[in-house]
């Protein structure tokens, strides 16, 4: 769609909003005059209210009559008098509540004083002579008539001033609403008519010259007319063309210095780098690649990675993280025979994104393969992987040693100790305890690092291992009075795992749910059939983990932070517990949220 056409729909857009608008409004006026007229109901109401009080008062006028001048039946008229004078006093009190206008006020409240005394007279009239009733009773009949008859005026004279303003100024803002709406209509017809050609024209002869720019003609400069936008984008545009014109015409030295400078530090660094293209060519190599590689420089640039990788080993293991679509693998560690003795390198790989400014957007531009030789590093993890074995061997000799000693010490027919001697021998066997554990924990980690663990991957049944898991941990259970619900399927496929290092796994779970659960709660310990393996799932109402805590629980000598957290463990169980998993082909993960529990669950394949 042309930027004319988008521009005239989008003036044809306002010129509608402005049609509504107007709608809108006048149907808005509408509703106020009508709710002008409904605000005048108050003064008709006080009309009827004044109304109701002349009729009540004379209908009183001519029982009082009846009664003094024909002594009609006592009764009857004392009946009759109380009603209109309970009618009046109603009607009275409807209108002191219905004040509206200036000096409305005063005269109920003067009308409210003559009806207290009339109501007073009342209550004697019938022993006075018929010559007082005239004298003393009629003149405040007299009197509350005309109170009656000037707040009926005060309402009327209001209701017919009130009802002209509303009237005149209703009538105003209609004629004020409809000649905005015209001059809206005719200034929004004037602009989709006029500024769609203002704007195109300019535009047409801004692309013109473009089309010549994209083709390296930069003589097509534009014409510059008036001091408006399209001035200043004219001038600039022209400046930028001689700019181009002066670059063109100068030598790319600048520029092939700079290549040759980046060419040279790639060349002398002491890592492997390998650059490839968006289609998958070798455009760069340097000396450490191609030594590593086998392969020279000639027989790599310019070559497509397939070819390549079908004829070399380690450039097929390079090209695995650009399969897997990772940008960056840092834990990928190769050990690679580099001048005749082994070395290990860290592989990375790394996407090239460049900025495209004719879309306004970053684009794939190829890959960085690096080889990070890590040698001395790994020797020093192997020195501290010796070390922690070494250390962790020679201290369980000394443990069991204590912990012999300890039980000695507990035996009576050595000697009765008293409680607090009792306690601190609990208290010392407990901590000789987590040592122990915890060197157990180092040397499973050093025997992992060392690849000295071997599994005996056979045929289970996973009812079996929930089965030992859950009878293991009862101890622990009863503890804290803690319920274990165990959910399993009735068929569930035998798995392929080494039970013993299956079984301390699931252990390891659940003695971390009984750790971080309160006293007398629930345990779930399931198993469920998936897509060719078994998934296994302890859940729990502890504290819960935080998001950002989910991967680093499974990292060594980490401990969840936060008050909630166990002091006691080593921070290894669940990095054991994952390598364990993992070696065994399965995956382990959690999830958690904070005050809703953990769900710690592994996969066994089938």
């Amino acid at each position: 769609m042309k930027l004319k056409t988008k521009i005239l729909l989008g003036y044809l857009v306002v010129l509608a909003l402005l049609l509504g608008l107007g709608s809108y409004n006048l149907y808005n006026l509408s509703r106020l005059d009508r709710a002008a007229q409904n605000i005048l109901k108050d003064n008709l109401y006080s009309v009827q209210l004044g109304q109701e009080m002349n009729n009540a008062l004379s209908h009183l006028l001519v029982t009082q009559q009846q009664a003094v001048f024909l002594k009609a039946d006592s009764v009857e008229i004392a009946e009759s008098t109380r009603a209109d004078l309970r009618r009046f006093e109603a009607s009275l009190q409807k209108e002191s509540e219905n004040i509206t206008e200036p000096g409305e006020r005063e005269t109920v409240e003067s009308m409210r004083q003559t009806f207290a005394e009339l109501k007073r007279l009342l209550h004697t009239s019938a022993a006075v002579p018929s010559e007082a009733y005239f004298v003393t009773v009629m003149p405040k009949h007299q009197l509350l008539q005309d109170k009656i008859h000037q707040m009926v005026s005060l309402n009327t004279d209001a209701l017919q001033l009130k009802n002209q303003q509303a009237q005149e100024t209703s009538q105003r803002v209609w004629q004020y609403t409809l000649a905005l709406l015209a001059c809206s209509v005719l200034f929004a017809l004037v602009f989709c008519f006029s500024v769609p050609e203002a704007l195109t024209q300019p535009i047409q002869q801004l692309i013109t010259s473009l089309e010549y720019v994209a083709q390296r003609n930069f003589s097509q400069t534009l014409p510059i007319k008036g001091n408006d936008e399209f001035g200043a984008v004219s001038k600039v545009f022209n400046q930028m063309l001689v700019r181009l014109r002066e670059y063109e015409k100068s030598t790319l030295s600048e520029l092939i210095t700079e290549k040759n400078r980046i060419q040279s530090i790639i060349t002398n660094l002491d890592e492997a780098i390998i650059l490839l293209d968006a289609e998958g060519k070798i455009i760069l190599a340097n000396p450490v690649a191609c030594r590593l590689l086998g392969l020279p420089p000639e027989k790599l640039i310019g070559a497509k990675t397939q070819d390549v990788a079908a004829q070399n080993d380690l450039f097929k293991e390079l090209l695995k993280g650009i399969e897997a679509g990772s940008s960056d693998s840092p834990e990928a560690v190769l050990s690679i025979t580099d001048l005749g003795e082994e070395a290990y390198y860290r592989k990375s790989v790394f996407q090239v994104l460049a900025y495209n400014e004719v879309l306004g957007k970053q684009e794939f531009a190829g890959y960085i393969l690096s080889l990070r030789n890590v040698s001395d590093f790994k020797k020093l993890d192997q020195v501290k992987s010796n070390f922690l074995a070494t250390v962790s061997h020679e201290l369980k000799t000394p443990l069991a040693s204590i912990n012999y000693s300890l039980k000695l010490l507990q035996n009576q027919r050595i000697g009765e100790m008293n409680d607090e001697q009792q306690h601190l021998v609990a208290t010392i066997k407990t901590e000789n305890q987590r040592l122990q554990k915890m060197v157990t924990e180092l040397l499973d980690v050093a025997r992992l690092e060392n690849g000295n663990i071997q599994l005996n991957i056979a045929t289970a049944n996973v009812a079996d291992i929930v089965q030992f898991a859950a009878n293991t941990i009862q101890l622990q259970l009863r503890e804290k009075n803690i319920h274990l619900e165990i959910s399993l399927p009735p068929q569930l496929p035998p798995v392929k795992a080494d039970v013993e290092k299956t079984s301390w796994v699931l252990l390891n779970l659940l003695s971390n749910a009984i750790r971080y659960s309160a006293q007398n709660e629930t345990i779930v310990l399931s198993a469920s059939e998936g897509k060719g393996e078994v998934v296994v799932q302890v859940k729990d109402h502890g504290p819960g983990i935080e998001p950002q805590n989910h991967e680093r629980i499974f990292q060594r000598f980490v401990q969840v932070p936060g008050k909630e957290a166990y002091k006691g463990g080593s921070g290894l169980g669940l990095s054991i517990s994952r390598e364990f998993i993992q070696t065994q082909g399965g995956r382990i993960w959690v999830e958690s949220e904070v005050g809703q529990g953990s769900t710690f669950g592994f996969t066994l394949t089938v």
